[in-house]
Order: C-alpha cells, then sequence, then structure tokens
C-alpha cells in the first residue's frame, strides 16, 4: 500500500504515476496538499498577500497530509512536488518511510538537478560559485 503527498499543482502528474503504480498491482492512496480546504486568512494571512485577493486560497496542510496517510496504513509513502519545507514536515509526520519522486521546482520543471548540470554554461551568469 503505497501513499502518495502531491501538490495539487502537479496533480495530472500525480495521477498518471497513481495509475502506472496500480497499474503493476500496488493500491495507491493519494493526498492532495491542500486537505483539508483551510483558508490561508483564517490562520492571520493578510488578505492583500494572497495570490488571488478577493478569492480563496487554502494554505497547504503537509502534516495532515502525512496523518491521512498514516490513518489508511500506508507502507510507503511518496512525497511528490511538495514545496521546500513542506516536504519536511510531511516527512516528519508520516510513520510509513518516504521517498521523493518529484522535487518542485518550476523554474527547471521540476529538474533542481538541471541548474547543476548547466551551472558552467546556461547558468554561468546567474549562478556564482565561490571557490574557497
Amino acid at each position: 500500500r503505497i501513499g502518495m503527498g502531491f501538490c495539487v499543482g502537479l496533480h495530472k502528474e500525480a495521477a498518471i504515476v497513481s495509475r502506472l503504480l496500480r497499474k503493476q498491482g500496488f493500491e495507491v492512496v493519494s493526498v492532495a496538499c491542500k486537505t483539508g480546504a483551510i483558508p490561508k486568512t483564517k490562520v492571520g494571512y493578510p488578505e492583500e498577500m494572497l495570490l488571488h485577493p478577493e478569492t480563496y486560497e487554502s494554505m497547504c496542510n503537509p502534516i495532515a497530509q502525512a496523518q491521512l496517510l498514516n490513518r489508511e496504513k500506508t507502507q510507503l509513502n511518496i512525497c511528490f512536488g511538495l514545496c521546500v519545507g513542506h516536504d519536511s514536515l510531511f516527512y516528519k509526520y508520516c510513520e510509513a518511510p518516504v521517498t521523493t519522486l518529484v522535487v518542485k521546482d518550476r523554474v527547471t520543471g521540476h529538474n533542481p538537478a538541471a541548474a547543476i548540470y548547466c551551472a558552467d554554461g546556461y547558468f554561468r551568469d546567474r549562478v556564482t560559485i565561490r571557490e574557497d
């Protein structure tokens, strides 16, 4: 039984992975980052700081994602594109071991290693690497 905590921004990709795992015989339980649908403003987030002020915006809830997967008794969990920091909370509160399948990095299409591979080329002017 595999659990997947995923970012709603990657819901299509998470659905594909879930389908592939099911085809291989795994039972998959997935939980979106916005689970619980708690409004950002309810916890003191100012309206003017919302991405789209005067709209309803839910905050992410990685601890609830972990708790829901714990309740489902998953045996292995997948972290799928959770924000930095949110992923750490997800790892901490999951009872089953966690592996990361996708790291969120919108700049490189969720492939943060691309910046490393391009550090001496394309990103040379954007990245300063000090050699001490």
